[in-house]
C-alpha cells in the first residue's frame, strides 16, 4: 500500500490538519474489553469532528498486544468508523494504527492493519533502543514497505530514542512516509524534525502533526522558517494526534478550526495566545505531571467516567490509577476553563453512543 492508495478525500484531511485522539480503552471492572463503551468512545470521537482516529498507539496501552486486544481494538474502532452515520453526515476520515515492536513484529502488525484498512501505521521505535541510526532507518523501511508510516518523536523519559535531524532527513526521504508526530516536548528535538524534512524536501509530502501536549496551541499557530538553498522556506504543524485530545475533543476540533482561521486571516488574536497556558495547564492534570506522568491515563480515563462515557477508570496494569491530588487538579481546570470543557456535548449525545 502506498500513499497513492490512499483516498484523495482522507488524504487532503491528513494534508489540511486533523485532530485527530488517540484512542483510549475501555475495559470493564474484571480489566476485559467493553465493547460496548469502546465502541461510544470511538462514536464520540466522530460525532465530535475528528478528522480520524489513532488506535493501537500508547494511549490505548501498549499491552494490549500481550493480551490478544490488539487487533480487535484495531477492527472495533475501524468498523464502528465505517457503520456510524456522525452529526452532519458522513465524511472522509484518516485512520492511523499504531505499531510496534521490532522489525518483524512492526510488519505484522503494519499488515493487520492495512487489511482493515487503516491508511497509516505510526511507528514506535522504542523497541529499537541502541539501534544504529542505519538499522532504524531499515527498519522504518521496511515497515513503509507495507503501508504508509507517520513517523513518531518521543522523548527517552517516554520511551523514545535521541534521533538527529540527519535521522529525520533520512526518515522523510522514504518515499512512503506520510507524516511525522513530534511529541519530544524538546523544542530542540522537534525543531531537528523539521529541519530533516525540510533538507529532504519532503514538506510537501509529509505532513506535520503535534504530539506535544504541553505546547499544542503554539505548535499549530506557530510558522516554522528555514533557509534552503539561499532562500527562506515557511512550513506548518497542521494538526495534532494527541492523547489530550482523547477528551474534551469536541473542544479540541473548535480550537483547531478556531487556529486555522486565524492562520488563513492572519489575524491570531491575544485571546487565542492566551489559550496555549490554559491547554497546558489542563494537560498537566490529565496527564499527571506533578507525579512525573503516573497517572497519564488513568486521567483521561477519569474524565470520561466522570462524563458518564466510561463506567470506570481501569487500565490493564492493576497499579495504573490516579495520583494522590489528582482528581482534584482535574477537577479545578474543568471549573478554569469551561470553554475547554465538552461535558454539555457528551451528555446531549452519550445514550446514542451506548446504544
Amino acid at each position: 500500500m502506498r500513499i497513492s492508495d490512499i483516498p484523495a478525500d482522507s488524504l487532503k484531511v491528513l494534508r489540511r490538519g486533523a485532530a485527530i485522539p488517540a484512542h483510549l480503552l475501555a475495559l470493564d471492572a474484571s480489566r476485559k474489553l467493553d465493547a460496548r463503551r469502546q465502541r461510544a468512545m470511538t462514536r464520540y470521537y466522530l460525532d465530535a469532528g475528528a478528522g480520524g482516529v489513532a488506535a493501537g498507539v500508547p494511549s490505548t496501552q501498549l499491552a494490549i498486544r500481550d493480551v490478544g486486544l490488539y487487533a480487535p481494538v484495531l477492527e472495533l474502532a475501524m468498523r464502528t468508523a465505517q457503520d456510524w452515520e456522525p452529526i452532519g453526515g458522513r465524511r472522509p476520515l484518516f485512520m492511523v494504527a499504531g505499531l510496534a515492536g521490532r522489525t518483524q513484529q512492526a510488519v505484522r502488525e503494519a499488515g493487520i492493519a492495512r487489511g482493515m484498512g487503516y491508511h497509516a501505521g505510526l511507528l514506535s521505535l522504542t523497541a529499537m533502543k541502541g539501534a544504529s541510526e542505519d538499522a532504524l532507518i531499515a527498519h522504518c523501511g521496511a515497515v513503509a514497505e507495507v503501508m504508509p508510516v507517520v513517523g513518531s518523536c518521543l522523548r527517552p523519559a517516554d520511551g523514545g530514542i535521541q534521533l538527529s535531524a540527519s535521522f529525520w532527513q533520512r526518515f522523510a526521504a522514504i518515499p512512503n512516509v506520510v507524516a511525522i508526530r513530534m511529541a519530544s516536548q524538546d523544542r530542540y528535538r522537534a525543531l531537528d524534525v523539521v529541519r530533516g524534512v525540510v533538507a529532504a524536501r519532503a514538506e510537501q509530502r509529509v505532513s506535520l502533526y503535534t504530539g506535544n501536549d504541553d505546547h499544542i496551541v503554539l505548535d499549530l499557530l506557530t510558522p516554522l522558517t528555514f533557509v534552503r538553498d539561499g532562500r527562506p522556506l515557511t512550513v506548518r504543524i497542521r494538526g495534532g494526534l494527541l492523547g489530550h485530545w482523547s477528551v474534551w475533543t469536541e473542544r479540541a476540533v473548535l480550537l483547531l478550526e478556531m487556529i486555522h482561521a486565524a492562520i488563513e486571516d492572519d489575524s491570531i488574536a491575544s485571546e487565542l495566545l492566551a489559550m496555549d497556558a490554559q491547554v497546558t495547564d489542563c494537560n498537566a492534570a490529565l496527564f499527571d505531571v506533578a507525579h512525573d506522568f503516573h497517572g497519564c491515563i488513568a486521567g483521561c480515563h477519569e474524565v470520561l467516567r466522570r462524563q458518564g462515557l466510561l463506567e470506570g477508570i481501569w487500565c490493564l496494569d492493576p497499579k495504573a490509577g490516579l495520583s494522590p491530588g489528582q482528581a482534584e487538579a482535574l477537577t479545578r481546570v474543568s471549573s478554569e476553563y469551561p470553554h475547554l470543557v465538552d461535558d454539555a456535548f457528551v451528555a446531549a449525545h452519550r445514550e446514542r453512543w451506548l446504544a
